[in-house]
């Protein structure tokens, strides 16, 4: 009998049937074999921390990355987060830098995000997990499948979150999201490629606060 899946509970009445799906049974194996032959990031305990950190019923904020970060040390389950003591890479620079210019003060540069995530904050990823030093290497295995699948069921079950779509990538993630029950905010990718074409002054943070207050529901403390 395959182990069940170790993942928040909240979540796990949500994605049930992904589980049982032939493509999840098929991604698992090769995950497990993965792990067994190569170096593989995050690390296992990791893989579906952006679940665990921000159960089904807390979401207010989703924030779409694509691949998790592929260098030795840096990948922590969570979408341009990595773990404490570890410089915050180029694409979180530039995530502090407009919060601080859209919020007008200082925050928290501590590049691990668990703060964000336990305020409500889902930092998803597309692909749950990379080989070292290989960027993309677990597109296409299921992975888009099964985060396709979370985001559909906070559209469809869940009201008043708000979507951050950050670059083309995420607005096609996004594409299904129900617009009349969810704030979706879209612009250019943080990267350094790409922030100066719209990132920067989008100011998603401080319109993401507006919609939860204006919605009854505390603001985020980015």
């Amino acid at each position: 009998m395959t182990k069940p899946v170790r993942i928040d509970e909240s979540w796990r009445k949500h994605l049930a049937r992904e589980f049982e799906q032939p493509y999840f049974g098929a991604l698992r194996e090769f995950i497990r074999g993965e792990y067994a032959a190569r170096r593989i990031y995050p690390p296992a305990p990791q893989i579906f921390r952006a679940f665990d950190e921000c159960p089904f019923d807390s979401v207010k904020v989703v924030i779409l990355g694509q691949d998790p970060y592929h260098g030795a040390g840096q990948a922590c389950g969570l979408c341009f987060a990595v773990g404490p003591g570890t410089p915050p890479p180029p694409s979180l620079q530039n995530i502090f830098k407009e919060i601080e210019a859209d919020l007008g003060r200082p925050v928290s540069r501590d590049p691990d995000l668990t703060r964000w995530a336990r305020q409500g904050v889902l930092l998803l990823n597309a692909t749950l997990t990379v080989r070292e030093n290989a960027a993309g290497s677990h597109q296409n295995k299921g992975w888009e499948q099964f985060t396709d699948a979370a985001i559909h069921a906070l559209s469809r079950e869940r009201n008043g979150v708000v979507f951050m779509l950050w670059g083309a990538y995420a607005r096609r993630k996004g594409a299904g999201i129900d617009r009349r029950e969810h704030l979706v905010l879209e612009c250019a990718h943080p990267s350094p490629l790409s922030a100066h074409n719209g990132f920067f002054g989008c100011r998603h943070f401080s319109k993401a606060n507006d919609y939860l207050i204006g919605h009854g529901q505390a603001p985020i403390e980015w």
